[in-house]
């Protein structure tokens, strides 16, 4: 009888023990919610660890893209590292594909996108931009000698040089214009130059870029459209903190005159204004 006693004090100390660590687990996991539930917000955590992680092709020149030393370079590059320099922390380039880009920003692999992003309204359903620090427009390119040709209006009747599924057909072929489909700019640049075709329509930033990387002088812009894209830097929504500091230094940059500078370094003249 003493033994079996003794062997229900054994059993029941046992089974104290056991509730006791039981509860004790139970007690870390909640611990551990609270305390994920209390993390601090992006723009703290990118401050503790003093790095900006930034989702960006690499392969998109002027604005990011590999040098000659394979270095990643480029105006949205230098520009992020800019705002970054400011707020104190350094930049680590996570570099994927175009169609990877929001992929990887909604599963946090990156704190944000600086990629040449335009704000439109299904975007801005999904995502948070940056004040924007790129202006782009639709340009009408003739070779130099043109006279004829100097507004939209004046493509009515005539050829103009165009990939034929792009935007920029579109907006050729809405103002009278008969398409010569060509792979690119370049080529539409060289049709114009031959005579085989009158004009191209083209985005501003690419003629800047097209201009300032090959010197040529055999063309000139001479009209420009009203309706301008707008680029910015995406972020998940949510994250007010660091977009408010993000844009801090971005209108820090363009009031001293240092994202002008940037502008002018890649494309020849400011783009960060419109």
């Amino acid at each position: 009888m003493k033994n079996k006693f003794m062997l229900g004090l054994i059993l029941l100390s046992l089974m104290i023990l056991l509730a006791a660590c039981g509860s004790s687990k139970n007690n870390e996991g909640i611990d551990a919610e609270k305390s994920t539930e209390g993390a601090t917000n992006l723009y703290d955590q990118v401050m503790d660890k003093g790095v900006l992680t930034v989702g960006t092709e690499g392969t998109y020149a002027p604005f990011t893209f590999h040098n000659e030393k394979d270095e990643l370079t480029g105006y949205d590059v230098q520009v992020i590292e800019e705002v970054a320099k400011r707020m104190g922390v350094t930049v680590e380039f996570e570099e994927t594909q175009w169609d990877s880009l929001f992929a990887g920003l909604n599963s946090n692999r990156f704190d944000l996108i600086a990629n040449q992003v335009g704000i439109n309204e299904d975007r801005l359903a999904n995502y948070d931009f940056s004040i924007p620090y790129t202006y782009s427009s639709a340009v009408v390119v003739v070779p130099k000698d043109n006279t004829d040709i100097t507004s939209f209006e004046d493509l009515e009747g005539r050829s103009s040089a165009q990939s034929l599924t792009s935007n920029y057909g579109k907006i050729a072929e809405e103002n009278g214009a008969k398409l010569v489909g060509v792979e690119g700019l370049a080529q539409a640049i060289e049709l114009i130059k031959q005579g085989r075709a009158d004009v191209t329509v083209n985005d501003k930033l690419a003629v800047l870029d097209y201009e300032k990387q090959t010197g040529d002088k055999e063309i000139k812009v001479v009209a420009e459209s009203e309706d301008t894209s707008e680029m910015a830097i995406v972020f998940n929504k949510g994250n007010e903190e660091l977009v408010d500091a993000i844009n801090k230094q971005l209108e820090a940059v363009k009031e001293d005159g240092t994202l002008a500078a940037i502008s002018e370094e890649w494309f020849g003249e400011d783009v960060s204004t419109k």
